[in-house]
């Protein structure tokens, strides 16, 4: 407790914030699996589980546009506290009979919780701009890139806890533990987090939402496209792939895709050693754009190795832990880029705007990787996804690297 007492106001409130988004993140992650696995257990195809999920992109793609503003309005802490609040609702939502859970009712609470994620990821994300002094490069690399890679271990635990807690408890029961643990952890963040933090001395106009910028708005489409690549053949191909062609249970198809979150997120935590350069300069948009050249021989590889005589186990299981690398260094470069890029007086409508293109970029995946799937199978999610990542380095690419602090 005396090692907490010492540690300053601003280090105070990162730790209450990662804390939130920690525990969001597990409940979210736990959520999504739980969804996915018990509607492919009840016969639903691939196509029908993704569109379970489209409010839930839809309502981030404009709750990042309205957050952005929002929380430069009203103050971040605001945001985060009714992010976990609307989650706590979504969840509640899906405490009913069983029998009541129709899709579009599901598909109602996810559009609660898309909403509720990507204003607690807005907020987070945006808050660490200004408990960072400015010129501080080197700690701003290594707190984003610790905040990001955290929240994905924590999200892959959170989809392993969803089949673990799925297989002991049922679907009601999963639901319920999760409900009553984050109304704990909002009712500690009420009191803890700190009035009007990026709060703008001026408040922005509703047209402010949309970046003005040429290179955020370059680095949001290159974000959008990398994303889409992941989650076309990551959110509902694999998991469904997994149990279908291996026969796994749920515990271990949850297990399997955690274990290859938490090892991104790991990736996400060192990527500012693994990206350091001999020159001491803090990296560009040159080595995002490097980076996803890179990823984009990865699912290639593994669509090309499929149609071989190959173990498809070994496969799909060493192709995972390459994309995983890989991937999570891209993923840290671009959480990097946004926040150092942002002004830092409302720097949550830069942010905002960059999320919203993420989300857009999840729901392209999501519903493509129903249908892609569904019609021609994993191979072809793969190729799409490279073609993805090919078009994230595109826009990338054009990106002046003006960005140039020493480390």
């Amino acid at each position: 407790m005396q090692a907490l007492h010492s540690l300053s106001s601003q280090m105070k409130q990162y730790l209450i914030i990662t804390g939130n988004y920690w525990a969001f993140t597990l409940t979210d992650g736990a959520l999504r699996m739980l969804v996915v696995l018990y509607f492919h257990q009840l016969g639903y195809s691939p196509l029908n589980i993704a569109l379970l999920f489209v409010f839930y992109e839809v309502f981030g793609v404009v709750t990042n546009l309205i957050g952005g503003w929002l929380g430069a309005r009203i103050g971040l802490n605001k945001t985060m506290n009714i992010g976990l609040a609307l989650q706590i609702i979504a969840l509640a939502m899906l405490l009913v009979p069983t029998n009541l859970l129709s899709v579009f009712y599901v598909m109602a609470a996810q559009a609660l919780s898309g909403i509720a994620k990507d204003l607690n990821k807005m907020s987070a994300k945006s808050a660490i701009k200004l408990l960072v002094p400015s010129g501080e490069s080197a700690k701003l690399y290594r707190w984003v890139a610790l905040l990001t890679g955290s929240k994905n271990t924590l999200k892959g635990m959170g989809f392993f806890l969803g089949g673990v807690l799925l297989t002991c408890f049922g679907f009601t029961g999963a639901i319920a533990i999760m409900t009553a643990s984050l109304i704990a952890v909002w009712l500690l963040s009420l009191y803890m987090l700190q009035a009007d933090l990026g709060k703008a001395k001026s408040k922005p106009k509703f047209n402010a939402i949309f970046s003005k910028s040429r290179a955020i708005n370059l680095l949001s489409a290159s974000r959008l496209f990398l994303f889409a690549a992941r989650d076309v053949w990551f959110v509902i191909a694999l998991p469904v792939y997994l149990a279908a062609e291996f026969g796994w249970s749920h515990s271990w198809v949850g297990g399997f895709v955690a274990a290859w979150i938490v090892l991104y997120g790991v990736m996400q935590t060192l990527a500012p050693k693994l990206t350091s350069k001999s020159s001491g300069q803090a990296p560009t948009s040159k080595d995002a754009a490097v980076w996803g050249a890179l990823l984009a021989l990865v699912p290639l590889a593994i669509a090309l190795a499929l149609q071989s005589t190959y173990s498809v186990m070994w496969v799909v299981t060493i192709g995972l832990l390459m994309f995983a690398i890989i991937f999570a260094i891209n993923s840290a470069l671009h959480s990097y880029l946004i926040v150092e890029m942002a002004d830092k007086d409302g720097v949550s409508l830069d942010v905002g705007f960059y999320y919203m293109a993420n989300a857009v970029g999840r729901l392209l995946g999501t519903v493509l990787s129903g249908w892609v799937f569904q019609s021609y199978g994993l191979d072809a999610c793969l190729y799409v996804s490279t073609i993805f990542i090919v078009f994230a380095v595109f826009f990338a690419a054009l990106i002046k690297p003006t960005i140039n602090r020493a480390v």
